[in-house]
């Protein structure tokens, strides 16, 4: 077994077996009947069986899946910050994580759209129990994240996540794709954990990871959903916690939150690509002189990035002034926008349960709190 056998990806000589292998899978039958309604099952089956390659299984596939996501359940991707990018350059993109697969297929789509090099990305390996989810996931590129684990086999593995991320970026010029921090916003605060970026830096080669951390590339990306189609989902969590108790998931939870994200409504939604954080990393490296300090300095400049980049809608402002009992924001949104908001808090939450209520305004209100501090007004 090779080193990164038990976290990698297929290898171009394995897609074409991996592919093969789940063609006659009801769920790959559901997939591609959902892509391409139009055409016979023999058609796309043949064209699976001639894929030889995760680029060409994802511009000649899954691409087109994403269109018609989009089609489906949402206005439209929007994205900026695209000139920020070199071609056949790899970065290491550090984002915001609001929908489990959502966040990755898209950017991965944006970067196809753009010409740019498309990711692999981290995905945590309780989200890919079933063997159909995880073969679906190392054709597109995934990488595992191990969860469960006891300390010591957490530090192996953080070890092992580490010097792959650091092989992909430097060795086989692979951009990569992590959240800021593990798990999916819930409650709206977009907010770098210092552990992710010392996970990373843990394959350093160079004395000071800081330089490590320039070599790598990082790019910040903000991504926002007009409307969040798992935001009743986050729900039971966000209640467990607000009464002090631990939040255990249902036997299909993590699926049915994938379903929710890919066919819920979403309305309009935009990705943004941040600059490289190079001068900035220059800049932590004087002020700050201890490493913990240094990587607190980088956790807070991805943070500066993505809130001050991030994109609100009129949900985010209507939440905001009904949590704060105010009209502040009433020139950002229509009348009829405000009622469509309050009906769907109605409907999905009821007006009867107050920290439900709290915690659903909350989602959507918080990204205005968090992008105050960047402006003094909209």
């Amino acid at each position: 077994m090779q080193k990164f056998d038990a976290i990698r990806p297929f290898y171009e000589t394995e897609v074409n077996e991996a592919l093969q292998s789940v063609i006659s899978h009801p769920m790959m039958k559901a997939l591609m009947n959902f892509t391409f309604p139009e055409m016979e099952d023999e058609v796309w089956k043949a064209q699976l069986k001639k894929t030889h390659s995760i680029r060409d299984f994802q511009c000649n596939f899954i691409y087109h899946t994403v269109q018609r996501i989009l089609e489906n359940s949402s206005d439209g991707l929007t994205t900026s910050g695209f000139e920020h990018l070199e071609k056949n350059n790899s970065y290491l993109f550090i984002s915001n994580h609001r929908d489990i697969l959502l966040d990755t297929t898209l950017l991965n789509a944006a970067l196809f759209q753009n010409g740019h090099l498309m990711t692999a990305s981290a995905i945590g390996d309780n989200l890919v129990q079933k063997s159909f989810i995880k073969t679906l996931a190392r054709l597109n590129r995934n990488f595992l994240v191990l969860r469960g684990l006891s300390p010591r086999e957490m530090l192996q593995s953080s070890k092992l996540l580490s010097e792959y991320m650091g092989q992909l970026l430097l060795h086989e010029n692979r951009s990569v794709w992590i959240a800021q921090r593990e798990g999916r916003t819930k409650d709206g605060n977009d907010e770098t954990n210092p552990g992710v970026l010392k996970m990373i830096g843990m394959a350093s080669d160079e004395a000071d990871v800081m330089q490590y951390f320039k070599k790598l590339k990082i790019v910040p990306v903000s991504i926002s959903y007009e409307y969040d189609p798992t935001d009743v989902l986050k729900m039971p969590q966000l209640l467990a916690e607000a009464n002090n108790e631990v939040y255990v998931k249902s036997k299909n939870e993590d699926l049915n939150t994938i379903l929710s994200g890919v066919m819920g409504q979403k309305k309009r939604i935009h990705l943004h690509i941040g600059k490289v954080l190079d001068t900035e990393i220059d800049q932590i490296v004087a002020e700050n002189d201890s490493s913990n300090k240094q990587i607190q300095a980088l956790a807070q400049k991805i943070d500066d990035a993505v809130l001050s980049n991030y994109k609100l809608w009129p949900t985010n402002f209507i939440a905001y002034d009904i949590v704060h009992k105010t009209s502040t924001y009433s020139h950002m949104y229509t009348e009829s926008e405000k009622s469509l908001f309050e009906r769907r808090l109605e409907m999905r939450i009821g007006l009867d349960n107050p920290i439900a209520l709290e915690g659903f305004l909350a989602m959507y209100a918080n990204p205005v709190v968090n992008k105050l501090k960047y402006t003094n007004a909209f």
